[in-house]
């Protein structure tokens, strides 16, 4: 559904593109920096705590927090909304864990390296296949995100739609590599502040919490339920699967690796209590659809057209089109080319160099790695042609990351530990995880991955464990 105060296809394609511009102009400006391969991957090891907070911030606001947050609001209610905000807390877990991770990696340079030197070849494998599972699904609901966002706001088809977004971020990732992401992101991240404070005032201007409690006491009492078995379930659910995310996800290894040793736990911590409002006020937002007599037709998209009716309200006719599409273009790319750096790293470092033996030379870095970016983004946006549900799409994963919440925990404290057992647990997590989200609730599979493998995990430091590879030699 197109919006009557939709903004013309032809504004929504020149503001994209115009920030496109800007987005690859910076990127080229950053890029001058990143002269050897270890300052394309890791922007030279030295990022403080003002870029190293936004980055991560803004890394964590993506298309899932502007879009699936108020769908999980309007479907859930409030538990649903605090439920997408709990995943706060694997960004406030990091903190400590970024410290140790420097600690016993001086030199790493992804999350691969970890496993490796824990886990073996065959643990290193099984993360291989889960983080580059995880990361194309991530990518695809951003993709789909994006497309669905410029169809509702500004009229633009949806493969249109969705394949901008991408080129755009494909082109300045490619010449700049994590500079320019992390420099793009923290003004990405301010805009992105700035647009939720705006327009969260604008929302509360036209009606207050009180009306929105008694409309849904009176129209949708379900929603306020704290026993909600869904609701429940979606809590716990998205609190591990953002500890699982976060944990063994490349984007947030590679920041930890290219912050300077005392700024990353700060930063992340900092940047856990910057997001965890944001997707509460997106999920509020979505329960005024109800008051505000907005016609939802698409959950899904009931974050935008809830934002424009309300901007609408307030006199702003097209502009309030442009204002949410900025804000939620931002949100969308500084996550997209977070990941599309670092999962091409992965491909670089951990499959080229790694399993291929490949000895990559300085000066076919760059064109080895554009070549894994433009991969990873062709896969990507073929696998969100089909436009799926996204948020369907994202928990999907759920069973797989979580599965690695405990191998890490203990990878990174434990010296003892059995770890074929610990690897067999991370796949029997995935297998019960998957079965859980196929068979009982799509709100499962993160639980059951996660409590399956802890079992083998604990297990695995008193029956047969053996002293683990010192990662500091």
């Amino acid at each position: 559904m197109i919006l009557a105060s939709s903004i013309p296809a032809s504004t929504a394609w020149a503001i994209v593109t115009g920030l496109g511009v800007l987005w690859v102009i910076l990127g080229v400006w950053w890029g001058r920096k990143a002269k050897t391969s270890e300052g394309f991957m890791l922007a030279g090891r030295n990022v403080g705590i003002s870029l190293g907070a936004a980055t991560a911030m803004a890394t964590w606001v993506t298309s899932n927090t502007t879009m699936v947050a108020p769908l999980l609001a309007y479907e859930k209610g409030v538990w649903g909304m605090l439920a997408y905000a709990s995943a706060s807390f694997g960004l406030l877990l990091f903190a400590p864990l970024a410290f140790r991770i420097r600690r016993l990696l001086p030199r790493g340079v992804t999350a691969g390296d970890f496993f490796r030197l824990r886990y073996g070849r065959v643990g290193w494998a099984v993360f291989l296949i889960i983080t580059l599972v995880y990361s194309i699904t991530w990518l695809v609901t951003m993709a789909i995100a994006g497309g669905k966002l410029l169809e509702t706001i500004g009229g633009i088809e949806y493969v249109q739609g969705m394949s901008l977004i991408l080129v755009v971020c494909v082109l300045y990732t490619l010449f700049g590599g994590l500079y320019a992401v992390i420099g793009t992101d923290f003004i990405q991240s301010l805009i992105i502040l700035a647009g939720i404070v705006f327009i969260g005032v604008e929302v509360l201007d036209h009606v207050d919490v009180p009306s929105v409690h008694a409309h849904l006491v009176k129209e949708q009492p379900a929603l306020l339920s704290v026993m909600m078995p869904a609701a429940l379930l979606a809590i716990f659910n998205n609190m591990l699967f953002g500890f699982g995310e976060v944990m063994h996800n490349n984007v947030w290894w590679s920041r930890a690796f290219a912050m300077r040793e005392k700024v990353a736990p700060k930063a992340f911590f900092l940047s856990g209590v910057l997001w965890f409002p944001i997707p509460i006020a997106a999920g509020f937002v979505a329960l005024c659809a109800g008051p505000l007599g907005v016609n939802v037709t698409d959950p899904g998209k009931v974050g935008p057209e809830v934002a424009e009716h309300v901007l609408g309200l307030a006199g702003f006719g097209q502009f309030a089109g442009v204002i949410i599409l900025v804000v939620l273009f931002c949100s969308m790319a500084s996550s997209i080319d977070s990941l599309l750096a670092a999962t091409s790293d992965l491909l670089v470092r951990d499959i080229y160099e790694g399993v291929f033996k490949q000895h990559l030379d300085p000066e076919k870095f760059r064109p080895v790695s554009a070549t894994a970016i433009i991969v990873v983004s062709v896969i990507a946006w073929s696998l969100a042609l089909s436009g799926w549900n996204i948020d369907l799409v994202l928990f999907s994963a759920g069973a797989l990351v979580a599965s690695l919440v405990w191998p890490v925990i203990a990878g990174l404290f434990w010296k003892r530990l059995n770890a074929p057992l610990v690897i067999a647990g991370i796949i029997a997590g995935c297998a019960g995880g998957l079965w859980a989200y196929f068979e009982i609730q799509t709100y499962t599979g993160a639980l059951v991955g996660a409590a399956v493998s802890m079992v083998f995990t604990i297990a695995a430091r008193w029956v047969g464990a053996k002293p683990l590879r010192d990662l500091e030699s």
